[in-house]
């Protein structure tokens, strides 16, 4: 396989569309180091690993020897990205920006070569624009072209408010392009829109138009919806390790195979391997061991991976709990469901009556630990092991 192929396939890996490939391979001919850009708008302080699919490409791209430009949104994010919204977006303060935009860099050099890295704020260019300029931007586009975007469209057509600064907000992110001068592009699924922007105002600004490259949106640990701190179904950047550890022990054995693909930089060639194992008669848990302890070292250390694995060896093996047990969902309307009717439902206790009286015994533990309180409430989007006296186990996911 040759040098282009090689970087190709890298570069294929885990994304979801690349407009245009021919234009990608033209670029990869010149044999020079490309300026790959990706958008962050700093709306939030802490990232969850749903976010380092895209920073994982980045880092692909960074260790094929191409320029990373790491563009921080501080313009952008005082007019609020309205994707995927059906409202308008409040605007951030300056200071709301600034203090979470220091908050990303220090997450994402965890990924990213920081000395190879260029961070650039698109204030830089954007606060040097006049009036003048900027509706010399706007007259880029028409209103008829903004409302293909598909949130809008929506909102249009069901007569919700669009302020008019929203419309601004997908040029802006286009001229950040043209402000880099951007081969490359990186966005998620639901930027499509603000990534073919750039590639318009690249053309008619006399550029050559960047390649978009757009990456998964990556599912939670529910394996359904997309991993998000508002449904809770999060692993976060700046969990503890042994959090970390838990909640990707308890994913699926088919979502792991996908978590694999956008999360671990371990070759598709070695994780197709691990899927042979399994079928030879690996237990899948050691092969999600390697993926959780991969992450972890990523995040923290070596150290506390390896320590990771051996305190959930012990909360867990020691315990003697089962690999196979009795999976359940269970729904709630109200954010969450008790104890108690949790271990009935599951079929552990013939009453919540008993249900109680066995946990204020003693006999009752989730996720290995005891517990005395018959009033607990388990959260809605969570995956945990209950256990009644020394034999009744069960998986109970509350969605």
């Amino acid at each position: 396989m040759g040098k282009i192929e090689d970087a190709l396939e890298i570069i294929k890996r885990g994304t979801d569309e690349i407009l245009l490939e021919e234009g990608l391979i033209e670029k990869l001919k010149s044999n020079k180091p490309l300026v790959v850009k990706a958008g962050f708008d700093p709306t939030a302080p802490d990232l969850h690993l749903g976010h380092t699919v895209l920073i994982n490409k980045l880092r692909q791209f960074q260790d094929l020897g191409h320029d990373i430009h790491f563009l921080i949104g501080d313009f952008t994010g005082m007019i609020g990205d309205p994707t995927g919204k059906n409202v308008t977006r409040q605007p951030l303060t300056k200071e709301q920006v600034l203090g979470n935009a220091q908050t990303y860099k220090k997450q994402v050099f965890k990924i990213l070569d920081e000395e190879k890295t260029t961070v650039v704020f698109n204030s830089q260019w954007m606060a040097k624009m006049d009036a003048a300029d900027l509706i010399k931007l706007a007259s880029n586009q028409t209103v008829a072209r903004m409302l293909e975007r598909d949130d809008f469209s929506k909102r249009y057509s069901s007569g919700q408010p669009i302020a008019i600064h929203e419309f601004l907000y997908p040029l802006i992110q286009g001229y950040d392009s043209v402000a880099l001068t951007a081969d490359i592009e990186l966005g998620g699924t639901d930027q499509k829109f603000n990534l073919l922007m750039g590639r318009e105002l690249q053309k008619s600004n006399g550029q050559t138009p960047q390649v978009v490259l757009t990456m998964p949106i990556l599912e939670g640990l529910d394996g359904v919806q997309k991993m998000s701190k508002s449904l809770n179904n999060y692993i976060g950047v700046s969990d503890s390790p042994d959090d970390m550890f838990g909640k990707i022990m308890s994913v699926s054995d088919e979502l792991m195979w996908r978590y694999f693909e956008l999360l671990s930089f371990r070759p598709m060639a070695e994780i197709q391997q691990f899927k042979t194992d399994i079928d030879n008669g690996t237990n899948p848990r050691d092969i999600k061991f390697l993926l959780a302890k991969e992450i972890i070292t990523r995040f923290h250390d070596e150290a506390s991976a390896e320590k990771s694995q051996q305190n959930f060896i012990d909360r867990f093996k020691k315990g003697k709990i089962p690999d196979e047990m009795d999976e359940f969902e269970m729904q709630s309307t109200d954010g969450g469901l008790g104890i108690a009717y949790i271990i009935k439902d599951a079929g552990m206790t013939n009453s919540t009556g008993e249900a109680i009286r066995m946990i204020k015994q003693g006999a009752v533990k989730i996720d290995g630990e005891k517990v005395l309180e018959s009033r607990i409430t388990i959260e809605n989007n969570t995956t945990k092991v209950y256990q009644v006296g020394k034999r009744k186990f069960a998986k109970v996911t509350i969605i």
